[in-house]
């Protein structure tokens, strides 16, 4: 099995830094299969999330799996219809369900629409009786993590965004990696290979800079993540590909390296502005009973 390194979350747990997602595998034999394949493989946190349709495909996988309940890391996240208190509490109950877990470690805002305040309160609540170990957001902008931060109990432990080599957010992540320094908010990346767009595993760059460490340009991208101290979420159904997203802590980049893949940022999301107001109806109009999500909302 190959181990990978953690990170301590300001409310005290471990997160494993490299995690198996399963945005838009709807398929529940195909979702379970790939769960349990990324398990085999050594992967001990599993990102998932109401808006993606397989929790239950998840926690299917989890259970068969025969690894010990507290040896994994799951997430799970409250889609943007559920935004509010008697809502979130509701869909914090569904997501246990569907997973059937007695508790998830870390359940996060999906969106930062709606009444977030008030979801955010019945995440506090899950937190202190133990059912979330700890609690979060995805999607924030710095100005709203701290009105969220201002106005509730509990701070964020974890902001989950868009993050690669086409988007770099160096300023946002600047801000931030400062912010977490501060206030204890750990920066995860959805998307880090921006979905394969502009052939990104066939760029010269990061094929070149993954030549010398005999590594691939997927592998190079995630330790370029993990070197900005940000956690990362891939995905893959391919077994091989699990296995090489997974070990990338044998080998570190250096300054040369990171300063040329920074050369590759194009300053903009791979998929949308969530300052949009066209996004965000929507985000808003993104029914989870649709086959599919959009592009880029995860």
């Amino acid at each position: 099995m190959v181990m990978t390194q953690t990170v301590r979350l300001s409310s005290g747990i471990e997160m494993p830094q490299v995690g198996f997602g399963v945005f838009q595998i709807v398929d529940e034999q195909q979702c379970e299969r790939a769960v349990t394949q990324a398990l085999h493989a050594g992967y001990l946190s599993i990102d998932t999330a109401t808006a993606y349709q397989n929790e239950v495909a998840v926690g299917r996988a989890i259970k068969n799996s025969g690894i010990r309940r507290e040896s994994l890391f799951v997430t799970s996240k409250l889609w943007v219809a559920d935004a509010s208190y008697e809502r979130a509490k509701a869909g914090i109950q569904a997501s246990l369900q569907h997973l059937g877990l007695d508790y998830l470690d870390l359940y996060l805002l999906h969106q930062p629409y709606g009444d977030v305040v008030g979801a955010w309160r019945a995440l506090e609540e899950a937190n202190q009786a133990g059912l979330i170990r700890a609690i979060g957001v995805s999607n924030f902008s710095a100005d709203q993590l701290k009105n969220l931060e201002l106005t509730t109990t509990i701070k964020p432990v974890v902001n989950q965004i868009e993050v690669n080599p086409w988007y770099q957010q160096q300023e946002a992540i600047e801000e931030a990696i400062d912010f977490a320094q501060s206030e204890g908010i750990q920066v995860e990346t959805w998307a880090p290979f921006a979905e394969g767009k502009q052939a990104i595993f066939e760029n010269s760059v990061l094929v070149a800079i993954g030549q010398r460490y005999g590594k691939t340009a997927s592998q190079v991208i995630l330790r370029w993540l993990l070197q900005r101290d940000i956690v990362v979420i891939s995905k893959t159904i391919h077994v091989e590909r699990m296995v090489a997203n997974l070990n990338v802590c044998d080998f570190e980049l250096t300054d040369e390296d990171m300063q040329r893949i920074t050369q590759l940022d194009q300053h903009r999301s791979q998929f949308f502005d969530h300052h949009d107001p066209l996004t965000i109806d929507q985000i808003f109009g993104t029914s989870i009973q649709k086959s599919r999500m959009p592009s880029g909302l995860d």
